[in-house]
């Protein structure tokens, strides 16, 4: 691999002539990824590691976001002398179909009209994700993964690689996921995807020209999407019911009224303004969309032991004991379907106060475990 080639590095963006066949039926073409890569593709490409993001993450996993500044959302796992290394792997991140940062998705432009697609892109699912990002290993010249990581919608990804091109993978760490969502999971995305519907700024996903997005709406999904990835154990160390700073009134009556008297309050709201900085709200409704319509089994028959029978991967499981939006339970039924398909699979839960967030923040004992797995074979 030449060290010059335009194909490999930060920031880059393909447009692959397609046709990419949709689950729903759409052929899409062309199809824009945006990805990164690091580390040397080996000779005989058995070093590729392709990592898969979660809901609200994005390509920059080991790099500064463009957007805000902040440092990759994985730099806990990826970089020299961690799990998944540039030294010793090639690493491929791309930004999933149907988001907002460089791959095609509703904020993209529509070839047929020239203006972005808005609401008129086609509805994706997660295995038409991995489907794309399989036309990108074939443009980077990736053949067979060494591996496949993913956390969260990341791990749905993951499970759906083997399952779509179980000759493309030699092993799978799936963290913190699931294989369906649940119905309380559903209602959730759904209660977020109605904030963002309500808001009179949507103007039915047609908001773009105007520049003034449904930012109001797109908050208070975050809000309520973001509490269900921390647990009430964290909340409760980190916030509890402590009250912000305020002044007192003259006469020492306590003042009540509808501000952010709450630490809690103020911390959320700082993260549903956050992000309207740097997520597009057509891209939330599809995504979340996807998610809901993921189910492996439904896919393969019912059976979710059918999904891995054709694959001759390794796999790797890790759920967190306070992890109430993809619980352990969630992790072991994916175990028992793997037993059953007669795949080698590894399962650990770890303990975190920190809820459904823990893949993403420092943890010795994810990176130990991620690690192991992955040297093995290597």
């Amino acid at each position: 691999m030449s060290s010059t080639d335009q194909r490999f590095g930060l920031a880059r963006t393909v447009t692959l002539p397609g046709p990419l066949r949709l689950d729903g039926g759409v052929l899409l073409s062309p199809v824009d990824i945006a990805y990164e890569t690091y580390g040397t593709l080996a000779p005989d490409g058995g070093n590729a590691i392709l990592i898969c993001h979660a809901l609200t993450m994005d390509q920059h996993v080991a790099s500064a976001h463009p957007r805000t500044g902040k440092p990759g959302w994985w730099t806990c796992m990826v970089g020299p002398g961690l799990p998944i290394d540039p030294e010793r792997h090639f690493i491929v991140c791309a930004n999933v179909l149907g988001s907002c940062m460089g791959s095609s998705g509703p904020a993209s432009i529509n070839p047929a009209t020239g203006a972005p697609w808005a609401m008129a892109f086609p509805v994706i699912t997660i295995r038409d994700m991995v489907r794309a990002q399989a036309m990108l290993l074939d443009h980077l010249g990736v053949g067979v993964l060494h591996a496949v990581v993913g956390g969260s919608m990341g791990g749905m990804q993951a499970l759906s690689w083997p399952a779509t091109f179980p000759e493309r993978v030699k092993a799978a760490v799936v963290i913190a996921s699931t294989a369906r969502h649940t119905a309380q999971n559903i209602a959730f995305h759904e209660v977020g995807r109605q904030a963002v519907m309500a808001d009179p700024k949507w103007r039915g996903g047609d908001y773009y020209a105007d520049s003034d997005p449904p930012a109001a709406g797109l908050a208070v999904a975050r809000m309520a999407a973001h509490i269900t990835y921390l647990s009430e154990a964290g909340l409760t160390e980190k916030f509890g019911r402590r009250l912000q700073a305020r002044p007192d009134r003259p006469d020492g009556v306590k003042s009540f009224g509808f501000d952010a008297d709450f630490q809690i309050e103020s911390y959320l709201r700082h993260q549903g303004i956050a992000f309207v900085d740097r997520f597009d709200a057509n891209s939330y409704l599809y995504i979340t969309r996807a998610m809901d319509y993921f189910d492996l089994a439904e896919e393969h028959g019912g059976h979710l032991a059918n999904a891995f029978k054709a694959s001759k991967a390794r796999f790797c499981l890790v759920s967190f004991d306070t992890d109430w939006l993809y619980p352990t339970p969630e992790s072991r039924a994916i175990v028992h379907a793997l037993n059953a398909a007669g795949a080698p699979v590894s399962f650990v839960e770890l303990s975190s106060p920190f809820g459904h967030d823990a893949f993403l923040l420092e943890s010795p004992e994810l990176n130990r475990v991620v690690d192991g797995f992955l040297r093995v074979g290597a």
